[in-house]
């Protein structure tokens, strides 16, 4: 059996453990640098994957993430920033992780091969047809993110594979295969480090353009955002008076007019009645902002 290159040996390895620290730590940097480079192969097989995950969540289906150990943390870490950054409900994401709520105290090796735990959690989630599953490894054989994608195929959900090594068993059922082909970690083995960094990257890049897909993001500002707290609430009033061109003060009346809703108060700003009737008018163009903003435009010139 072929040794996998994420279990390959480092070439700055030998005699790591002598180093002085600030060369380890050179070392360690330079390795984490190469394997977010990795990503860039990956985008033309990102892109197609957010394309499905934005089809999904727009047809009313759910996102589900399936991962073991370290690479669960980076499901963790993008799936739960979803509601707030870009507004997608709580209910529409499901989070599948290996030893369930227990592994964010003891992260145990043990729950990444039951198989019969990856499917109880498929099941339990309801995953189905006109859901999205992402399912992702290092290695790309761990038994739990395998059989979790299986389980999802066969119940007709769609299926991304991540994974940082070629001919992966994790590919071989999936609709896209997102191959992270980071360089052997400089701790053997340890793929929290390098392949972790890479999936980090590969995942938020997957939900970022998703989100754009669905109207989520205008010029670089998150127009959908969730607005529960005094830092989210001064950022939705400085992305409303920045896209409409109004004052702050204005953003945060408008704003309280919309219902805290940042796309609906920028239509208002742009001289839309009022709140419902900027939210039809979001309604007709799919809720894109740029288009409704032409919409109004349009009508004015009429």
């Amino acid at each position: 059996m072929a040794e996998k290159r994420t279990e390959a040996r480092h070439q700055n390895a030998e005699g790591l453990d002598i180093q002085a620290p600030d060369a380890i730590l050179s070392f360690l940097a330079d390795a984490q640098i190469e394997a977010a480079k990795a990503v860039r192969g990956a985008i033309p097989s990102i892109a197609a994957a957010a394309e499905i995950i934005a089809d999904r969540l727009k047809g009313g289906g759910r996102l589900a993430y399936a991962a073991a150990g370290s690479s669960g943390l980076m499901a963790v870490a993008d799936a739960l920033e979803l509601p707030g950054t870009f507004g997608i409900g709580r209910d529409r994401i499901a989070i599948l992780i290996a030893g369930g709520d227990e592994a964010f105290h003891t992260l145990a090796g043990g729950p990444e091969d039951d198989t019969e735990e990856a499917s109880a959690a498929v099941a339990a989630a309801g995953i189905g047809k006109g859901d999205c599953l992402i399912a992702i490894s290092a290695s790309g054989s761990t038994p739990y993110a395998v059989r979790a994608l299986e389980d999802a195929r066969s119940r007709g959900a769609a299926t991304i594979a991540v994974a940082n090594n070629k001919d992966a068993p994790l590919f071989r059922q999936a609709d896209v295969a997102v191959l992270l082909e980071t360089p052997p970690e400089l701790i053997a083995g340890s793929t929290r480090m390098g392949a972790g960094t890479a999936q980090k990257i590969a995942l938020n890049m997957l939900s970022t353009l998703a989100a754009v897909h669905l109207g989520h993001v205008h010029d670089g500002y998150m127009v959908n955002l969730t607005a529960d707290n005094i830092k989210l609430r001064d950022r939705a009033a400085r992305i409303v008076a920045a896209i409409s061109g109004c004052s702050r003060e204005d953003a945060a009346r408008l704003l309280e007019k919309s219902g805290g809703v940042v796309k609906t108060a920028i239509l208002l700003a742009a001289g839309a009645a009022n709140a419902d009737t900027a939210e039809k008018i979001l309604e007709g163009t799919g809720h894109k902002l740029r288009p409704a903003l032409s919409a109004i435009e349009g009508s004015k010139g009429h």
